[in-house]
């Protein structure tokens, strides 16, 4: 089975999951898989919950990364995985798993995914969604608050803190290696019509 791997990256609230879902539908009947960096964030199971907040999410040691690149390469070889259940309520990995059935295209997302040089080399094509970082607070204000149930002073305080250094010092250099920049990710329907045909175009040259 011929493999497309398509990595997509930016910024926290950037409209990656937006994107991400226009490719999903655009590639259902090429049947189309969606592996997420924040999977893999590491496991803390000796740490108390208060040390687990206060721990920086938005450094790349904070993910297994190595486990991920193993994970997809796996699934390129056309080998299922079990990859692990990470909950943002407990900041800690669930201990279950979920299995993961290999497929045609393969969607890698998350904000630090083109860091890696392992996994960006297992990548068909790079997509950085380029957004306002005004826009991307409060998008992520909204889905802390009420998704993950945090309070907005924490949420501030972590952006402030981690979230916006660690954009200035790896996510926004790591755009360089992207083969394709989207302003306002899955929002920007022109951008994401000729993304999916220059994928077309790529999975049928296979």
């Amino acid at each position: 089975m011929n493999v497309t791997i398509i990595g997509v990256a930016g910024g926290t609230g950037s409209g990656k999951s937006t994107l991400v879902k226009r490719l999903q539908e655009a590639f259902a009947d090429d049947q189309v898989i969606t592996i997420s960096h924040d999977d893999y964030y590491k496991a803390y199971p000796d740490l108390t919950y208060e040390e687990r907040t206060k721990l920086n999410y938005d450094h790349p040691q904070s993910f297994d990364t190595g486990m991920m690149v193993e994970q997809v390469k796996l699934l390129k070889d056309g080998i299922p995985v079990e990859r692990p259940v990470y909950s943002f309520v407990e900041h800690n990995r669930t201990g279950e798993t979920v299995k993961v059935i290999p497929s045609k295209v393969i969607i890698v997302e998350g904000i630090l995914i083109f860091d890696n040089r392992e996994l960006r080399e297992l990548m068909d094509m790079k997509v950085f969604v380029d957004t306002d970082a005004d826009i991307r607070l409060a998008r992520r204000l909204l889905r802390d608050v009420c998704d993950r149930g945090r309070s907005m002073e924490s949420v501030v305080e972590q952006y402030v803190g981690t979230v916006k250094p660690m954009h200035e010092e790896f996510v926004e250099p790591s755009k360089k290696y992207a083969d394709v920049i989207i302003p306002e990710g899955g929002f920007n329907s022109v951008a994401v019509a000729m993304l999916i045909e220059n994928i077309k175009s790529v999975i049928h040259s296979k």
